[in-house]
């Protein structure tokens, strides 16, 4: 089948053609990680301005209601409230997380 000169010749350019596909991955994975790091940046603080809003709307609306459904509301108001506080975390840890990821500094201007 391969003698050992082409066995050797073939390893070679596997081993070239992989390393210059881990190069180019790697240049596209930091631009990704950078698109994915913007892209949160303008989305998640506008839902959590919005999820806080209407928990509040939520709240005052249970309280006009019944017991059972003033608990309900109070229970469904605390749950936005909290996925909006953790839409804020992972907004302040998401460039910090991406920055060890990749190993090099994120631009998420």
């Amino acid at each position: 089948m391969f003698t050992d000169s082409n066995s050797l010749k073939n390893k070679f350019l596997f081993i070239l053609l992989s390393l210059s596909l881990s190069l180019f991955a790697q240049t596209e994975l930091s631009n990704a990680l950078n698109d994915l790091c913007v892209f949160i940046k303008d989305l998640i603080p506008i839902t959590a301005m919005l999820m806080i809003t209407a928990s509040g709307a939520v709240y005052a609306g249970g309280q006009f209601m019944g017991a059972e459904t003033r608990a309900r509301a109070n229970v469904w108001a605390t749950s936005m409230l909290t996925g909006a506080v953790i839409g804020i975390l992972i907004v302040v840890l998401v460039p910090w997380v991406l920055e060890i990821m990749l190993g090099q500094p994120i631009d998420c201007s």
